[in-house]
């Protein structure tokens, strides 16, 4: 989607009614009271933190600790682009860290509906972007916290730890868990591989976007302590592409051991991408500035906005992601099964019922029959008598859904839902450590309901954001009970490897035989094998992919 389709989707969403127009008044109202509050108890006598790097000065936002923009590697810019992450500089001086840092080179709000885009921090663009957030309820001398590492979504090319419904302050406070928040780079400042075609001088420019991530988490194992955190006790949780992330990070040795437990939302990582895309991929990019492959110097030389003017412009699309290199990636990150690196880690993982309604091209509004059918088969590419099984399938499971939502279901089934029962199914098929199943169904209110259960609408639930984000969630009081479960469960699974929380069913291990799955709605129940036969039918359709994220 262009940037102007974009402009014009936001003015849409801000013209749909005095509703709309009222939640994001009083969420910026909201926002702004907290930021007056956070300054009113921090200001110059903020808490003050000491880090490897050098001493750091925070805020107190409602009796939580808070540290923004904290860096936890050197600018990437320059010498640095494309090339593994640094450490930062030391400093001596007290550093204030109380305003977010720098995104990732990007451009912004390309996939998301606006009702999520109102949700974005868009603080400015920088290759000095490998900065954290921290929150936690005491500094060092108290007992350890389990500390809880988010990672962002936006696939590999956007999105940033700014975003209002992943502040951390609320889970931290009601959880008592450290949580963290982090950017890193993205699309071709994160993922351009270099190594084949660089000569020796870039012959380790290869997945520098997921060594930020490591660099991070061995930032969160050698301070947290000082943040009142256990560095012994660290879960990587993420959504969409950031469950992704952590599916690849648990591939990854140089991971190994900085994490404990994980998480993946609605994201999963099947396959990396291969050496041989990778370089195309380059190649492609080089050709369009007119490049040769001994002139890669002037594309790390290359200002930072027409690299990223150039990398949007339409006509170059290419994949980026994590590339199976041999070294960093050694292999696919769960195929032909789950990586042996993290067998001993426990994972909690699922997806919500209409992940597609994120997208702004998805059909929201009424279709007959004859238009269900040319849907399903354009999103399953099988033929007319399967797709009128697959649909008579649907109707059966679901009785009340209407043609519109029996195409979005299945076009999530195929896509998002299937990548995420593979990861499921072949973590659990390791035997090594628990997999804990979730399916979120619950409707929201907002669009005149239209876009019911979409992709990120978990997020706010979990983190303890729901006001934060109501733009997503609407305002109605039921939206509580539900986060006080979700975000309970998963501080709970923190701590203990275990999901549980005060109104939850027993939570017990998905497995190969039973496929136990939490329900997660108004009513949350636990599950086997929920809709299996929708399952088997979407399985037959074909293998799964790279995963979606």
């Amino acid at each position: 989607m262009s940037s102007k389709q974009n402009r014009i989707d936001r003015r849409a969403f801000l013209g749909r009614g005095t509703a709309a127009a009222s939640i994001l008044m009083s969420s910026g109202l909201g926002l702004t009271k907290s930021l007056m509050a956070a300054k009113a108890e921090g200001g110059s006598g903020g808490p003050v933190a000491d880090t490897t790097s050098g001493k750091i000065r925070g805020l107190i936002i409602d009796k939580v600790y808070a540290f923004k923009g904290v860096p936890y590697g050197a600018t990437t810019a320059g010498a640095g682009r494309f090339m593994p992450p640094v450490k930062p500089r030391a400093w001596t001086e007290v550093r204030e860290t109380v305003a977010f840092g720098p995104r990732s080179p990007q451009q912004s709000g390309v996939l998301e509906i606006p009702e999520v885009g109102a949700t974005s921090g868009q603080g400015p663009m920088g290759e000095d972007c490998l900065v954290l957030n921290v929150w936690s309820n005491g500094l060092k001398g108290g007992h350890k916290r389990p500390v809880m590492l988010w990672l962002h979504g936006g696939g590999y090319s956007s999105g940033s730890g700014d975003y209002s419904i992943y502040d951390g302050a609320n889970m931290a406070r009601k959880r008592d868990v450290v949580v963290v928040t982090i950017n890193h780079r993205l699309n071709v400042f994160g993922y351009l591989y270099l190594a084949d075609i660089g000569g020796e001088k870039y012959a380790d420019a290869s997945n520098a976007g997921h060594r930020d991530i490591v660099l991070a988490l061995e930032w969160v194992r050698d301070n947290i302590a000082n943040f009142g955190g256990d560095p012994a006790n660290v879960t990587i949780f993420g959504q969409s592409g950031g469950g992704g992330k952590v599916a690849t990070l648990m591939a990854m040795p140089s991971a190994k051991g900085l994490f404990h437990r994980a998480i993946c939302q609605s994201g999963a990582a099947i396959k990396g991408v291969s050496r041989a895309d990778a370089t195309r991929a380059a190649e492609t990019l080089l050709a369009k500035l007119n490049l040769k492959p001994n002139q890669i110097d002037q594309l790390q030389n290359m200002p930072m906005d027409e690299l990223t003017k150039v990398i949007t412009s339409s006509g170059v699309g290419f994949r980026l992601g994590p590339v199976v290199d041999g070294k960093t990636l050694p292999h696919d990150p769960f195929d032909p099964g789950a990586p042996e690196e993290s067998a001993n880690v426990p994972l909690l993982i699922g997806s919500v019922e209409e992940e597609v309604n994120f997208f702004p091209t998805t059909q929201l509004d009424p279709i007959d029959d004859a238009d269900l059918h040319k849907r399903v088969k354009q999103a399953t590419r099988v033929d007319d008598a399967t797709v009128d099984h697959l649909i008579a399938l649907y109707k059966k499971d679901r009785p009340n859904k209407s043609n519109v939502e029996i195409f979005q279901i299945i076009s999530t089934d195929t896509g998002f839902s299937a990548s995420v029962r593979t990861e499921a199914d072949r973590k659990a098929a390791q035997g090594k450590a628990p997999v804990y199943k979730y399916y979120f169904t619950w409707q929201s209110p907002v669009r005149e309901g239209k876009l019911r259960c979409f992709h990120t609408l978990d997020i706010p639930f979990v983190l303890e954001n729901v006001d934060n984000g109501k733009s997503m969630t609407g305002t109605g009081q039921d939206r509580y009970a539900l986060s006080d479960k979700m975000s309970g469960a998963w501080a709970s699974f923190a701590r203990t490897g275990v999901p549980s929380a005060k109104g939850l069913p027993k939570w017990v291990p998905f497995t190969a035989d039973q496929r136990a799955t939490m329900i997660l709605d108004n009513e949350c129940k636990l599950v086997n094998d929920p809709y299996k036969e929708e399952r088997l039918a979407i399985a037959e359709l074909r293998p799964a992919g790279r995963g979606r994220g």
